[in-house]
C-alpha cells in the first residue's frame, strides 16, 4: 500500500519521522507509517482551533448531515478499511467488517441526538434556560484493540457538539485510522477533524497543550492516571474509559452447555483484547465441572490464525508486548491453577496463543487479580454467592459484570450488588450507541455513547433572564 497521510488542517501531510507497522499474524511490515514531532501536533491544534469558531457557529442540523456524509464514506469504504484493520489488528475480516459497520452505525446513530435548551423555570420573576455550548479542542485518543469502533465513540458526539477534533489512534494500529483522515479530507470542513500518529512517545505534548479543552481517552488505567495528570495543568475536562478485569457470575440454575457459549464469546472476542470482555468466571459448585467441560470443547474448536485466512474465528495478540505479558501470566497460572484447554504457544510466525481454559485457580493469582487483555480465562469456583460477590467486587477495577442464571429476577438481585458501570444479565460486553458506557473505580470516569455522552463534550451555559428591570439586581431566590 501507499504511504499513508496526516490530516491538519484540511491538507494530507507527511510526517516529520515514519514507523513500521506489523501485521501481527505474521510479523511482518505492513506499511511505513508516518509519525508526527511536536510541532506537528502544536499544528494540529492550532488548525482545530482555528476551524472552532466557524465549526461551532453552524447549525446543528448542519452538522448533523455532516455526520451522515462520513457514514456514507465509511460505508462506501468498508471493504478497504476492514482489510486494513485486519491486517494491522490482526483481527478476523468478518469481525473487522463488523466494527466498521458499527463506527457508520455510531454515526448515524449521533444524528438522532439533540442539544435544545432546557427549560429549568419559566415563572413571572424570571426564565431560566439551560444551554450547552461546546468545549473547544478535542484530543480523541484511541487503543489498538478497536481503533475504528472505539473512535465512534468520541469522534460523531463530539463533533454534533460543534467541537474540533484532533484524533491520535495507537502506535500500533493507526493505519485504518489514518485512512479514514485521508478518505474524510474532502468532506470535513478543513481543521475540524485532524488525525495524527506518533510512536506512543508524544501523546503528553497533546494532553498538555493548552488549546486542548477535552481529552477523550481509552486505555489502560496507568495511562489513563497520566492523561488525567497532564490534563489537571489546565483543568481540562477527561473522560477516561480505562481498564476493567470484568466478573461473570454464573448462578447454579443454568444450563452448562446453553451457557457455554455466550459466555465463550463474551470471553474471547477479539482474543479477549476487549476491555468490557469476561475476565473472570465464577461458577457454581454444582454445575462447575460440567461448564468447565462445555467451555473447553468450545476452546477447542476455535480456529486461530491469520485474520485474513477463511475461517479463522480468533486472531492474534495485537502486539509483541501484550504477547509477552499474556505468556508470562500463563505461565504462573500453570502452576497455581489447572490448564483444561489451550495453553499453547504455537510454533510459527505471529503473536498467537490458543484459547486457554484455566480451572482450580482463585485470587492470589495475576491471572485472577490484573487484566489479562489475552485469550486465557479463569473458572473460577463457588459456593456461596454473596461470597461470589464480594470476591468480584474485591477488584480494583469496575467496569462491567454479568450474572447468569435461569431466573430474571434472581440475577437482577445480585446484579445490582456487583460496584461496575455495566451490569448484564445472561449476557456481556454489549456496546450500543444508545446506551451509556462508563467504568466505576479504576476502571475510569465520565460517559459515552448516547445522551449522557453527548453531553460530556458540552459546556453547560446557564442563562437566566429578569422579566422586569427589577431582576436585573441581585436578590434572594422567592
Amino acid at each position: 500500500m501507499s504511504t499513508p497521510r496526516l490530516l491538519i488542517g484540511g491538507l494530507l501531510v507527511e510526517g516529520a519521522q515514519t514507523m513500521t507497522v506489523i501485521n501481527p499474524a505474521t510479523e511482518e511490515p505492513v506499511a511505513t507509517a508516518p509519525r508526527v514531532d511536536a510541532r506537528q501536533i502544536n499544528e494540529a491544534v492550532a488548525a482545530a482551533k482555528a476551524a472552532l469558531p466557524g465549526w461551532a457557529a453552524r447549525p446543528i442540523d448542519d452538522r448533523r448531515e455532516m455526520l451522515l456524509k462520513v457514514a456514507a464514506v465509511i460505508d462506501t469504504n468498508a471493504e478497504e478499511l476492514a482489510r486494513l484493520l485486519t491486517q494491522e489488528q490482526g483481527k478476523p475480516l468478518a469481525m473487522a467488517k463488523r466494527e466498521v459497520a458499527g463506527l457508520s452505525a455510531f454515526f448515524r446513530y449521533a444524528t438522532k441526538l439533540n442539544l435544545a435548551p432546557r427549560v429549568l423555570e419559566d415563572s413571572p420573576n424570571r426564565r431560566v434556560e439551560l444551554h450547552r455550548r461546546p468545549l473547544g479542542v478535542v484530543a480523541a485518543i484511541i487503543p489498538w484493540n478497536f481503533p475504528l469502533l472505539l473512535l465512534g465513540t468520541k469522534l460523531p458526539t463530539a463533533l454534533l457538539a460543534g467541537n474540533t477534533v484532533v484524533v491520535k489512534p495507537a502506535a500500533t494500529t493507526p493505519l485504518s485510522t489514518l485512512r479514514l483522515g485521508e478518505l474524510l479530507v474532502d468532506v470535513v470542513p478543513p481543521g475540524v477533524l485532524n488525525v495524527i500518529a506518533d510512536a506512543n512517545d508524544l501523546g503528553d505534548v497533546l494532553t498538555r497543550h493548552p488549546d486542548v479543552r477535552k481529552v477523550s481517552f481509552t486505555g489502560s488505567t496507568a495511562t489513563g492516571v497520566r492523561v488525567m495528570t497532564c490534563a489537571a495543568e489546565t483543568l481540562k475536562r477527561v473522560t477516561l474509559e480505562l481498564g476493567g478485569n470484568d466478573a461473570a457470575i454464573v448462578l447454579d440454575d443454568v444450563d452448562p452447555g446453553l451457557v457455554a457459549p455466550g459466555l465463550f464469546m463474551a470471553a474471547f472476542i477479539n482474543s479477549g483484547q476487549a476491555c468490557i470482555a469476561i475476565k473472570r468466571l465464577y461458577v457454581h459448585e454444582k454445575i462447575y465441572d460440567s461448564l468447565v467441560v462445555e467451555l473447553s470443547k468450545l476452546a477447542n474448536a476455535a480456529v486461530v490464525g491469520d485474520g485474513l485466512a477463511e475461517g479463522t474465528t480468533l486472531g492474534p495478540l495485537q502486539n509483541r508486548a501484550q504477547y509477552e505479558k499474556v505468556k508470562d501470566i500463563l505461565d504462573e497460572a500453570r502452576k497455581l491453577g489447572t490448564v483444561v484447554a489451550g495453553g499453547m504457544v504455537e510454533n510459527r510466525s505471529g503473536f498467537f496463543i490458543r484459547p486457554t481454559i484455566v480451572r482450580d485457580i482463585a485470587e492470589g493469582s495475576r491471572l485472577v487479580d490484573e487484566e489479562q487483555f489475552g485469550p486465557v480465562l479463569p473458572v473460577i469456583k463457588y459456593t456461596d454467592v454473596q461470597d461470589a460477590v464480594r470476591r468480584a467486587n474485591a477488584s480494583p477495577y469496575g467496569l462491567g459484570g454479568s450474572v447468569w442464571s435461569a431466573d430474571t429476577d434472581r440475577a437482577l438481585s445480585v446484579a445490582s450488588q456487583l460496584e461496575c458501570g455495566t451490569a448484564w444479565i445472561n449476557k456481556h460486553c454489549e456496546l450500543l450507541p444508545n446506551v451509556p458506557l462508563g467504568g466505576a473505580k479504576c476502571s475510569g470516569m465520565g460517559l459515552e455513547l448516547a445522551e449522557e455522552g453527548l453531553a460530556e463534550f458540552t459546556q453547560v451555559q446557564v442563562l437566566s433572564v429578569g422579566k422586569t428591570p427589577a431582576e436585573a439586581q441581585p436578590r434572594a431566590a422567592s
